[in-house]
């Protein structure tokens, strides 16, 4: 029986789990606010640098054709293609346009009187390298109270791509123009539209399942053990928004600070994940965070049942 365990043991040692066995997170280093998307059946996260200000200034991407093997794409788009970015490169949104990928990030942490705001840089492949389309923000003045921080860019069913953005607790909505260069009056001949529900911090994402509009922001401090992801329903990309409840939030046995995410859908299926950050447990540093996938599910009537938190992530490689 001595021997038996002991040889058991051995093999016990030697055995080395799945790959998809933990996958939270599901790169290394510290990225935050990761922005995911499909092209072409394969699946991206474009994340912040979690760094000090003056150090982030650049971004990588991750690509995966299951959810569990992830590439990096290093310093798709840093400083030296962004000549009015001096610090603080982050949050980015993407999306393909007529052949185009375009990211849109925040930059510089702009407050009154200062140069920064949401940016626009454009690529021939998703890994990049991008320039910067305007050499200026396509963004900069506070409107409705909003910081030009967080963007999110959106198309909608009719092709109209919308941007939301905001930071300071307003979220407010933009028309684009086909190319991304200008801004477009909505047909009341506004250009700003607030959008901003109850408990609205920053970090808005949309999407659109069985016709219906699932906008979705994160509360709380970013820097602290309290971040998460709240969500309402609408029949319009304008709203109103009137706030369901929150989704993510802090699990002490797993994480805490748990929010700014995207959501990525896979391609013929009725099948979501929640891309998000966290940080990990015994972790207290604002910068101190890491991207994490688990699977979101809805009841029998759309709403979005509460995300749990897990170690494993993406469970089996999808195919």
């Amino acid at each position: 029986m001595q021997l038996k365990n002991i040889l058991l043991g051995a093999l016990l040692a030697l055995y080395i789990p799945p790959i998809w066995a933990q996958q939270n997170p599901i790169f290394p280093g510290w990225y935050a606010d990761p922005e995911g998307i499909v092209y072409d059946r394969t699946y991206w996260v474009f994340p912040t640098y979690s760094a000090p200000y003056e150090q982030q200034v650049f971004f990588d991407a991750f690509s995966s054709s299951d959810l569990v093997s992830w590439e990096k794409h290093p310093a798709v788009l840093d400083t030296s293609a962004v000549r009015w970015a001096k610090k603080a490169m982050w949050a980015p949104s993407v999306i393909e346009n007529k052949g185009k990928y375009y990211l849109f990030f925040s930059a510089n942490d702009v407050h009154p009187g200062e140069v920064g705001g949401i940016g626009v840089a454009v690529a021939n492949q998703p890994q990049g390298p991008y320039t910067d389309v305007l050499g200026k923000p396509l963004l900069q003045e506070i409107k409705h109270g909003a910081q030009p921080i967080d963007p999110f860019v959106f198309r909608d069913q009719d092709g109209q791509h919308y941007l939301y953005y905001g930071g300071w607790g307003h979220c407010n909505v933009v028309k684009l123009n086909d190319d991304f260069t200008q801004l477009l009056p909505f047909p009341d001949g506004t250009i700003y539209k607030e959008v901003t529900p109850e408990h609205y911090v920053e970090g808005p994402f949309m999407f659109i399942r069985n016709n219906k509009y699932y906008f979705m922001w994160s509360e709380g401090g970013w820097g602290g053990p309290d971040y998460k992801v709240a969500y309402a329903i609408a029949d319009t990309p304008l709203g109103p928004f009137k706030r369901v409840g929150s989704l993510l939030e802090q699990d002490t046995k797993i994480a805490t600070g748990a929010g700014h995410h995207s959501v990525i859908k896979v391609p013929d299926a009725d099948k979501y994940f929640i891309v998000y950050h966290r940080r990990p447990l015994g972790k207290t540093g604002a910068n101190e965070r890491e991207t994490c996938i688990d699977e979101m599910t809805f009841d029998e009537d759309g709403f979005i049942n509460p995300v749990k938190m897990t170690i494993e992530g993406v469970k089996h490689p999808l195919k």
